[in-house]
């Protein structure tokens, strides 16, 4: 099942034309932006949006209903091309009378069911909760508002529909936060029963520098008119409309009425879909960007989740835990952030790494009589009075030690968490007082008041002077009565808002209690431990796990880095000291450890946490480096920094890209302007720029290309963009290293099967299959067995096995020279249950001649001391060749299809294959960047020196005829193999070293 993202990921983003790439994606506010996976979200949601209205129909000023008809059919004929294989069909016969007569009055029906293809225009974005979805949705309007300023998809009002009162408010907070300081776009919000007086009057919804958004209660849209129900009817507008929802999708898709009032509303228009979790199949079909809690987490941006389990037999009864156990289970929940305090406190105070761990405590009741959250509370009080059975003790502390070193799994990763086992063993009760109680001595509890908060109340032991614990609830006075009675209690604490001032540095509160007085809405990086105590197993109770995990997996090792501390240092953005004086406490404090004080809330956790992870039946796998090819060799990549130039100051300046009748009007255009100030006011430049511009237009030839035929349309698309062409930095090569990390999508080949065992045991025979030669060979050399076994006995063992699902079939192969083992090679380029194989045609048949070639004796490999490849996927690898693209007018990374290391004697070449046609007319832009890089003015390789090896690189274009190529790009196409391993001849000692 292949999603929309998964059918653009072969659209590149930069290949869009220049009015749907050259926006600003990365500013929100004045002091925040975007991170780098939500910039990508609106990267996938233009490409969705460029292929509806400007590639399947492009949109045309005043065209009729029926052009929209067309181009949904069109989209979704596309969708089949691309695999869609699922009957999304909606049943006219399942719907409730009213219902189906809502349907048949906006939708054409085939017999007794509506056809998918008129909901068509859509796209989802399943985003965890803390990922920061909403900036994504409010900065989605700015882009919108901009592709209808400049005529590339209609000019219709916008609503967001949002699932509660809580999260209208969010809209208009973060909304606030977006248009301070904002000269060039502001967003105005309206409600939509606004919506009727601002269509008759004279102002305008979408303005020239701000736009009018209207926003509702999703749930209160209805047919029917009431006080905040309101008629849809009143405010279809045609149908169009864009809409967002911001977790508003929830309902039985066939039955519910409002998520068909919502496509009625967009039916002309578009509907966006926000939530952390799609369930139905519609929703995850067209999941324009998928960043759920798993990809959060895998890529980084989240803490690992690991849940203790305690004893496998809680979950075979349904008994509760007896009041010893009850202790046992709160003392290891404790240990465990005591543990994670301690770890703390062993960082290097001057780099301010991390945040002081807390531990959430979470209930859905907290006032009823037999509440657990008040029995919880109970258990935290015997504790901190030292009323703790020493017994009970000695259990929970061993069993939690022995539990940690078995190395716990951490959820979505394969991989599991590193225990200290000697940090957490020098844990003792007078430090678990320290660490979770702020205390020196046991205890009873003080309770803090502020008169003017009903919601909150902090604990402190008498023993202490500051308190450890806060409670958040909706109203603490049953609390005061019936819990808290006979305890002292201090009012006018001169601390009023304890939970507004969690994430401060000088936050001393260890423990937050409460049920869903903060589960949303709320960001913190604190969390290391999360109790969830009778939390039930309904839908309410399963929705409560998500976004309260969602809250507690945020990250920041770092301040203003916001990726677990491995995946920073190895995207360079920290040095090697800093990594290494904190990584021993990263551990526990880039973990999310789960407990819970009864069974049913375990099994409720985990029931979720395995429900999300196996959303559409995804499965990751881990392929294994060939130790036998690649162990002792230097397998060496160019490492690439910026220059202190731009492009038009290199030696040899990159052209501008433009039609010669644009260029007239361009020089005609600022010659008309004559004062240089008008340009530095309206485009917001510098008099530098001014000046560049100026000097390029006297001197067209030298920095403008006028026979590439590109295009721009709209003056006010080419001179931001010529404009932003004065500021692109290239790279040069810094240096050469070794392979670490860069090549790494062999461990995240992505399955989308319920059942990988099968594809796991041709994995494994594959790549015993050398082992199992070597050990038949042994035996018969041995006289063990006669050539008539040893023959039967080899035909048994296979070096390429095959799998097919739904009629595509991928090959698994064993080639001994590949740096990872074995290989994925698709039959299929259009395959859509595994990602990250080999499935392009070219590559396919590059492989293919590559294993033909090498059984000849005389290939020219086998002159070579070693040589090995690898393949290098273009979405997770970083083993690149940096070149200026005019299409996207910035710097982009090439990604060859293939990468091989050749060795003789002292000479080694680093050679990139990439099998290509001819007609990828932007190869020769990549050529060029490679050439910038490798190559001095007389074309010849340069050579750079590491350690005792003489290293050229090289690049090499793989078609059927390479006399076709130009004379000038000549040097790099091949269409014999011998020209790889022959290629090492080229690296003898040129005068001009490196």
């Amino acid at each position: 099942m292949r999603t929309l993202q998964d059918i653009l990921t072969d659209l590149s983003f930069f290949d869009l034309p220049p009015a749907w790439q050259d926006y600003d994606l990365a500013t929100f506010s004045p002091t925040m932006r975007l991170w780098d996976y939500q910039q990508e979200a609106l990267q996938f949601a233009l490409r969705a949006l460029w292929k509806y209205y400007g590639d399947v129909r492009d949109l045309k000023s005043g065209e009729s209903r029926a052009t929209n008809e067309e181009r949904k059919a069109r989209f979704w004929q596309w969708y089949h091309d691309n695999g869609l294989a699922e009957d999304l069909s909606i049943s006219l016969q399942r719907q409730k009378p009213d219902v189906r007569a809502l349907l048949k009055r906006y939708y054409p029906s085939e017999g007794d069911r509506i056809p998918y293809w008129p909901f068509i225009n859509r796209m989802s974005f399943w985003m965890a909760t803390g990922s920061g979805k909403s900036l994504v949705l409010i900065k989605l309007i700015e882009l919108l508002w901009r592709l209808m300023r400049r005529n590339e998809i209609p000019a219709y009002p916008i609503l967001v529909l949002t699932a509660r009162d809580d999260l209208m408010k969010q809209l208009q907070d973060h909304v606030a936060e977006f248009n301070a300081s904002r000269a060039d776009f502001r967003i105005v919000l309206e409600s939509l029963k606004a919506y009727p007086d601002r269509e008759h009057s004279l102002l305008p919804i979408i303005g020239g520098r701000e736009m009018t958004v209207f926003f509702y209660r999703a749930d209160n849209l209805s047919d029917e008119q009431k006080e905040r129900i309101i008629d849809y009817r009143n405010y279809e507008n045609g149908g169009h409309w864009y809409v967002l929802l911001d977790e508003a999708h929830k309902g039985d898709r066939e039955d519910s009425k409002r998520q068909h009032i919502y496509s009625i509303l967009t039916r002309h228009g578009f509907l966006f879909n926000f939530s952390a979790t799609f369930t139905d199949l519609r929703d995850v079909l067209t999941t324009v960007f998928n960043f759920n809690l798993a990809e959060f987490i895998r890529t980084g941006y989240g803490k690992h989740i690991t849940i203790l389990q305690q004893e496998n037999r809680a979950f075979r009864d349904t008994e509760d835990y007896t009041g010893a156990e009850k202790q046992r289970v709160v003392l290891k929940a404790l240990l465990m952030l005591a543990y994670a305090r301690k770890a703390q406190e062993s960082l290097p105070s001057e780099l301010s790494a991390y945040h002081r761990p807390l531990m959430l405590t979470l209930a859905h009741s907290v006032n009823t009589d037999d509440a657990d959250l008040k029995l919880f509370f109970r258990e935290l009080e015997r504790i901190g009075q030292g009323n703790i059975d020493q017994a009970v003790w000695q259990q929970a502390h061993e069993e939690l030690r022995c539990e940690l070193m078995e190395g716990q799994d951490w959820l979505f990763e394969n991989d599991r968490f590193q225990f200290d086992q000697r940090l957490f063993e020098s844990l003792t009760q007078a430090e678990l007082l320290r660490l979770v109680y702020n205390a020196t001595a046991p205890g009873k509890i003080d309770v803090l008041l502020h008169p003017t908060n009903s919601q909150e109340m902090a604990f402190k032991l008498k023993s202490a002077s500051q308190p450890f614990a806060l409670i958040k609830i909706g109203n603490i006075s049953e609390w005061l009565k019936e819990e808290l009675d006979g305890y002292e209690i201090i009012e006018s604490y001169q601390d009023d808002k304890f939970f507004n001032r969690l994430n401060a540095n000088d936050s001393v509160i260890n423990i937050l209690m409460g049920s869903r007085a903060f589960y949303e809405g709320w960001d913190s990086n604190r969390p290391n431990v999360i109790t969830y105590i009778n939390i039930g197993a309904g839908g309410d109770a399963k929705k409560f796990v998500l976004q309260s995990i969602g809250r507690g997996v945020r990250i920041e090792p770092l301040p203003g880095y916001r990726r677990r501390l491995r995946v920073l240092y190895n995207a360079k953005d920290i040095d090697e000291n800093t990594f290494h004086a904190v990584r021993g406490p990263s551990a526990i404090l880039e973990t999310l450890c789960i407990f819970g004080t009864n069974r049913r809330a375990l099994q409720t956790v985990m029931q979720e946490l395995d429900h999300e992870r196996n959303q559409i039946a995804e499965h990751e796998i881990a392929l294994a480096v060939n130790h036998e090819a690649v162990d002792g060799r230097p397998l060496l990549i160019p490492v690439y920094r910026e220059v202190d130039h731009t492009v038009l100051e290199g030696r040899k300046p990159r052209k501008f890209e433009i039609t010669k009748d644009e260029l007239t009007l361009l020089c005609q255009y600022v010659a008309h302007l004559d004062d240089p100030r008008v340009l530095i006011c309206h485009y917001s430049v510098l008099p530098s720029d001014v000046t560049i511009l100026t000097r390029c237009l006297a001197n067209p030839p030298e920095y403008f290309n006028t026979h590439s035929g590109r295009r721009y349309g709209r003056l006010d698309i080419l001179l931001p963009r010529l404009l932003a062409y004065f500021r692109v930095i290239p790279q040069e090569v810094d240096r050469l290293k070794p392979v670490e990390d860069e090549i790494n999508h062999f461990r995240h080949i992505k399955v989308f099967l319920e059942d990988v065992s099968e594809l796991n045991m041709k994995i494994s025979r594959v790549i015993e299959e050398p082992r199992r030669i070597a050990e038949l060979q042994a035996r018969f050399d041995a006289g063990q067995i006669s050539f008539a076994e040893a023959l039967h006995d080899y035909s048994a063992i296979r070096s390429d096995e095959t799998l097919s699902h739904n009629g595509q079939m991928i090959h698994i192969k064993q080639i001994a020279r590949h740096y990872y083992l074995p290989l994925l090679v698709s039959e299929s380029e259009r395959i859509d249950w595994i990602l990250h194989t080999i499935r392009h045609p070219s590559e396919v048949a590059f492989l293919r001649d590559l294993e033909e070639y090498l059984k000849k004796s005389d290939n020219a490999f086998a002159d070579l001391d070693w040589w090995a490849f690898s393949k290098i996927d273009e979405n997770l690898d970083g083993v690149y060749i940096p070149y200026y693209d005019p299409q996207s007018n910035r710097i982009r990374r090439f990604l060859p299809d293939f990468v091989f290391w050749l060795q003789k004697g002292d000479r080694y070449a680093i050679v990139f294959v990439d099998p290509k046609g001819m007609r990828q007319a932007d190869y020769q832009y990549k050529v060029d960047g490679f050439r910038d890089l490798f190559r001095d003015g007389e074309r010849e390789p340069d050579v750079f020196i590491y350690k005792d090896l003489v290293v050229c690189v090289h690049l090499l274009l793989y078609t059927e005829d390479a006399n076709r190529a130009p004379i000038e790009y000549q040097e790099h196409w091949f269409d014999h193999l011998d020209k790889i391993g022959q290629i090492i001849n080229c690296c003898d000692d040129p005068p001009n070293q490196t």
